[in-house]
């Protein structure tokens, strides 16, 4: 509940950024890019920068999740061998050779 409450006041805190952004700097910019050249607005190109920052961030931060998944995939394997010879460990029988 908190969390979808933070969310929410988050993603209007940006809009509200954004729409000042645009509000404060109307105009047009150049770029010029390898194969041609485009002519945006500049609230048009900060949405822009910034959609492609955060699908960048999110590829990222999956990759990362994919590998900790692996890791922990692998350690609770490791978990239940070593959980299966403790247990085997456990039923053998006591002997005293004195």
């Amino acid at each position: 509940m908190i969390r979808t409450l933070l969310f929410i006041l988050l993603l209007l805190a940006v809009v509200l950024l954004a729409a000042a952004f645009a509000w404060l700097n109307p105009g047009a910019v150049q770029l010029n890019l390898a194969f041609g050249e485009f002519e945006i607005e500049k609230a048009q190109a900060f949405a822009l920068t910034l959609a492609i920052g955060w699908v960048f961030g999110a590829l990222s931060a999956t990759v990362l999740v994919l590998k900790l998944l692996r890791d922990r995939r692998k350690l609770r394997k490791e978990v239940r061998l070593a959980e299966a010879e403790a247990d085997n460990l456990r039923s053998l029988p006591l002997r005293d050779d004195s």
